[in-house]
């Protein structure tokens, strides 16, 4: 390969990459949230600086499917956003996720930053009941579940859209081979292209387990605000670094 070659590539390895070039649509992607109360001083402790948690001691557990993503498949995921301020302006910080198919965990590590690491998430319709679990290494840590589309959110899809289209920031981490830092940056991003299908809130309740590689149970539900069901169309698109580590 020349350089030229060498430079096209998407990413690794050089033979058969994992994911493709973006930007990457979802279509029919469905996300459960579940807002809650917590520690204030649990999420201090779990938000880098300079960005900071929002006043709110809200966090938003998540579970996310994705049946038809461009160029990484059909999976789901599940992890902790936490609503944060950077430069005073609102934007959601990614704490964990967890998944369990390749591409896109190298993909969201190597290009956004992501914090995906392996899990066994999944996210359906039980009989009356939107649910969602998480297990690891054999483990259950996490289960949610909601009334299944009791109350409509969605008058507006526009300011659906908007909300959806908030800035997302991560913490990108990655090392030198001489195993020094090499990338250590915060990096945003905004989905485009949304399409909001279908937005409701209702009654939701969340229990998470204490596990060492899944430490989701660190953010300890305090008081549940409310479970969110969402189902849209969007476009993940590349990201902007807003903090270098190693200025």
């Amino acid at each position: 390969m020349n350089n030229h070659e060498i430079l096209s590539l998407a990413g690794m390895p050089p033979g058969n990459p994992s994911y493709p070039h973006g930007p990457y649509r979802f279509v029919d992607r469905q996300y459960f949230n579940v807002i809650y109360e917590s520690d204030p001083d649990a999420i201090r402790a779990m938000v880098p600086e300079p960005l900071e948690p929002d006043g709110s001691n809200t966090v938003v557990y998540e579970w996310i499917d994705m049946p038809d993503s461009s160029g990484f498949g059909a999976y789901q995921e599940s992890g902790i956003v936490i609503p944060c301020l950077l430069d005073g302006k609102p934007v959601n910080y990614t704490a964990m996720m967890f998944l369990d198919i390749e591409p896109p965990i190298t993909a969201g590590r190597e290009i956004w930053g992501f914090p995906k690491r392996w899990g066994e998430p999944s996210l359906r319709v039980e009989k009356d009941t939107l649910t969602g679990t998480l297990n690891y290494a054999g483990q259950r840590v996490a289960m949610g579940t909601m009334v299944y589309k009791h109350d409509t959110a969605c008058d507006d899809p526009a300011d659906c859209a908007r909300k959806l289209a908030k800035t997302a920031v991560n913490l990108k981490l990655i090392p030198c081979v001489t195993g020094k830092p090499r990338i250590a940056e915060l990096v945003a991003f905004e989905m485009t292209e949304i399409t909001v299908k279908g937005f409701w809130r209702g009654r939701a309740r969340l229990h998470l387990v204490p596990h060492v590689n899944a430490p989701v149970a660190d953010l300890p539900v305090r008081r549940i605000v409310e479970g969110q069901h969402i189902i849209a169309d969007l476009s993940l698109p590349y990201g902007r670094v807003v903090h270098d580590y190693l200025a």
